[in-house]
């Protein structure tokens, strides 16, 4: 999942493992053999599904140690991080490389393309944000990231780096809600506490 920070834009991919090697000719596997009622069992073969995405929402709320959210987070971005789409995946990679040679408005102009082949991908949005933000439009990437919430609530990195540009702006009650927003999705996300501990204070004690 792209990350909307000042300094970087990351992507992760993940790859195949290699094929465990086979074992020398003549030799006897020394596997422990299941016994009778394991392989009658239909449970014994059945591979567990993976957890869904409502799923690893609640485990992140519920974490109770900092490596522990983290590793939930990753997966999470693990899955929005997918757009359904080979040709989109393969111009957001693209966008990526445009990002690291500087080449900014190459990196827009295809995530604009990505964005038309893939209109709900909340994480296209997103990464298109983390553009604008680079480009110093913050109008353009808050109206992203917005559109990247709608699609997708749940989105703890949009509504942070919502946060960080309402900060940067000084519009500091928008701020403070946004990242409460990411806290009550993420409360272990780092950083994000002593964010909102400074602007509570203040915040707060205005009359709204």
């Amino acid at each position: 999942m792209l990350r909307i920070l000042p300094l970087s834009l990351a992507a992760a991919f993940l790859t195949a493992p290699l094929p465990a090697a086979a074992a020398p000719p003549g030799t006897l596997s020394r596997e422990p053999q299941a016994d009778a009622s394991e392989r009658g069992s239909p449970d014994a073969a059945k591979p567990k599904p993976p957890a869904s995405l409502d799923d690893l929402f609640a485990r992140l709320r519920e974490a109770e140690d900092d490596a522990e959210a983290k590793g939930i987070s990753k997966l999470i971005e693990r899955r929005l991080d997918r757009s359904g789409s080979a040709t989109a995946d393969l111009l957001t990679e693209r966008a990526r490389q445009a990002m690291s040679a500087k080449d900014l408005p190459l990196a827009v102009e295809l995530m604009d393309r990505v964005l038309s082949l893939e209109p709900s991908w909340s994480e296209g949005w997103s990464r298109r944000a983390s553009l604008f933000w680079h480009l110093s439009d913050k109008a353009a990437s808050i109206a992203d990231l917005q559109r990247a919430l709608v699609l997708e609530p749940r989105h703890f990195e949009a509504w942070a780096a919502l946060g960080r540009i309402y900060q940067s702006m000084d519009d500091k009650v928008r701020a403070l809600q946004a990242f409460r927003r990411a806290a009550a999705l993420y409360p272990r996300m780092d950083k994000l506490q002593s964010s909102i501990d400074r602007l509570a204070p203040e915040v707060d004690g205005r009359d709204l």
